[in-house]
């Protein structure tokens, strides 16, 4: 097989300069509309994010920068994705949020921390949503290295096995781990409408930026452009039709509390948050942040995981609790979050993960499947009865 060439990439930033911004009348490259440039064998791809009101306007730009980069040497596979940002176009009027529902509190009393959750800026009138997604969940972790992604393709898989038409987004454009861990290794191909078509694996349908770039490249991006590309990944992905609508998309989001986690909690309809620890109290200090950052922007807990809980005794069975045990179910009763149920340490589990296999799929009847397939089963539960009403506001009275 003969080797790949990959595209220059100040060669394809002059190439796009030969294309016209029609605004400013400068180069792409040097209008500063070049996002999220992706140069890789034998392909190169950016995003063109405009005002909604602008989309027609671009839409001729996008295509001339595609005919300009299918002349640059090596770039055989091109994709320039036009994603129009939301929020009205310049001169209209904003449109109000839904009338809501109001709490009277009595001036100088004391307000829960639900409470005062509900006094934070609601969600931006139209928050989005993929179209014909019933929900979207995300799974969170405010600390790295507690096995959110773990989590997050188990719990699909484990939707998935009982009977739900189910998508992963792997929203981790610092570190995507997802195609690893579904083995899934391909380019995502646009569709007549322009989307990208997503990869189908373990009766999931995935999306990474991991299946962009290369394995071992660094996303070396700023807020903005990352928070960009997980748009296009959210929205510019076909993942469902009018003809095969999806119940549950699961997003694994990155750690922390940063600008990709504020861009998804703040601007896309979710359903609810599933938040990730492991019982150290170091973890679970993250935990509490990142239950506040949700409740802050209105997105509902529909519960916490416990994982590496302990390691059960090779001769006994006993649990070994190597990082303390317990501490996330305290964490979550404390916190009045639900609780979802605990991951054992397991070796098949780690080994399936380095495999490419979601381990509820594979892993027979051992504890850790079985802990995955009952969450998956609690966080549909949650899911069925979950209100996505906007919340009440609060009113002072003397």
């Amino acid at each position: 097989m003969a080797e790949l060439s990959t595209p220059d990439r100040a060669a394809v930033l002059a190439a796009l300069d030969e294309v016209r911004d029609p605004k400013s009348g400068r180069g792409l490259a040097a209008a500063g509309l070049v996002q999220a440039l992706v140069v890789g064998p034998d392909r190169a791809g950016f995003m063109i994010e405009v005002a909604a009101g602008d989309a027609a306007l671009y839409a001729a730009v996008r295509d001339e920068a595609e005919a300009v980069l299918r002349k640059v040497s090596g770039a055989a596979r091109v994709q320039v994705v036009l994603t129009a940002a939301a929020g009205p176009s310049a001169g209209a009027p904003e449109e109000r949020p839904p009338d809501p529902g109001i709490v009277r509190v009595r001036r100088g009393a004391r307000l829960s921390p639900q409470a005062q959750a509900q006094m934070a800026p609601p969600k931006p009138a139209g928050a989005l949503k993929p179209a014909y997604v019933r929900h979207v969940v995300a799974v969170s972790s405010a600390k790295g290295g507690v096995g959110k992604s773990t989590v997050a393709l188990n719990l699909a898989a484990g939707m998935a096995m009982l009977g739900r038409r189910v998508g992963l987004l792997d929203a981790d454009v610092y570190g995507p781990s997802i195609p690893r861990m579904t083995g899934l290794d391909g380019d995502p191909e646009l569709n007549a409408d322009r989307k990208l078509a997503p990869l189908e694996a373990w009766g999931l349908k995935i999306m990474s930026i991991g299946f962009l770039v290369d394995e071992g490249a660094p996303m070396i991006w700023r807020g903005p452009i990352a928070s960009s590309a997980l748009n296009q990944m959210l929205n510019d992905v076909a993942w469902a039709s009018e003809d095969a609508p999806m119940d549950v998309l699961v997003i694994d989001m990155p750690p922390g509390t940063g600008d990709v986690q504020l861009t998804l909690a703040q601007r896309v309809a979710l359903s609810g948050a599933v938040v990730v620890s492991t019982p150290q109290e170091v973890a679970l200090i993250d935990v509490r942040r990142g239950v506040a950052m949700f409740e802050k922007t209105h997105v509902p807990i529909l519960g916490v995981v416990e994982n590496m809980a302990y390691f059960p005794d090779p001769t006994t069975g006993e649990p070994i609790p190597i990082f303390g045990r317990g501490g996330a179910r305290a964490t979550a009763e404390a916190l009045g979050a639900p609780f979802l149920g605990e991951i054992p340490i397991e070796l098949a589990l780690r080994q399936a993960c380095d495999d490419g296999r979601p381990f509820v799929v594979e892993g027979g009847g051992s504890p850790a499947a079985k802990a995955f397939l009952a969450i998956a089963e609690g966080v549909l539960d949650a899911l069925d009865h979950t209100s996505l009403k906007p919340p009440p506001a609060i009113v002072f009275e003397d």
